[in-house]
């Protein structure tokens, strides 16, 4: 089913309405579709270099749109909707943890994940269900997000199809390595004023310790 899905979304790309449909598969993913936008702002990007900074904002402006449409979910409609999505993706196992997580450390978190395959999903749904400040949420996701899509769309514009390849091999790792190196200061701050004690508890996180 997913590969028919996603093979259906890359279809897309082709499409005369391509980036209506980059805008609706960015909003989606952040709140319930479980493929992300990447393979198709890769491939519009790739057939469009000198379109390749506008693909990365759609992306990034309505990523964020779903976003607050995610908090929505987990603040208002957890029981009801929430909750249903989660385990429909399989995510019902991680929820506690996100929770904890997100509570001990906000923003910081949302920034990770803009470096890692954690679902965004997960933490605007998650994110909402805690109360996180949404003013937090809110800025927090515009940068990670806008690092995750613009940093594609730029490299696109700039060096035109031949990065590609550069992308695949090394856009993961580096991306990786910068967001680490801004966030990891905070995250090392925190646990200096007991943040470690923190980090256990939630490794060990349970629905009970976050409902």
């Amino acid at each position: 089913m997913l590969t028919k899905l996603y093979q259906w979304m890359l279809a897309k790309a082709a499409h005369p309405h391509a980036e209506r449909w980059l805008f609706a598969f960015s909003f989606m993913e952040s709140s319930f579709f479980p493929i992300p936008p990447h393979p198709l702002l890769g491939l519009m990007c790739l057939a469009r270099p000198e379109k390749a900074i506008r693909y990365g904002l759609i992306c990034t402006i309505a990523s964020v749109l779903g976003g607050l449409l995610g908090y929505g979910i987990g603040h208002f409609l957890y029981q009801a909707v929430g909750a249903q999505i989660l385990h429909f993706l399989g995510l019902s196992a991680k929820f506690p943890v996100a929770a904890c997580y997100l509570r001990d450390y906000g923003a910081e978190i949302i920034l990770i994940k803009g470096a890692t395959p954690i679902p965004f999903k997960l933490i605007t749904i998650t994110a909402g269900f805690i109360g996180l400040s949404l003013f937090t949420f809110l800025w927090a996701s515009i940068l990670s997000r806008a690092f995750q899509f613009m940093i594609v769309g730029f490299l696109f514009w700039k060096f035109g199809r031949p990065i590609k390849a550069f992308i695949e091999k090394y856009l993961a790792p580096l991306s990786a390595l910068f967001l680490v190196l801004v966030v990891g200061g905070f995250i090392a701050a925190s646990m200096l004023s007991g943040g470690g004690q923190k980090s256990d508890r939630c490794s060990n996180a349970t629905l009970s310790s976050v409902s």
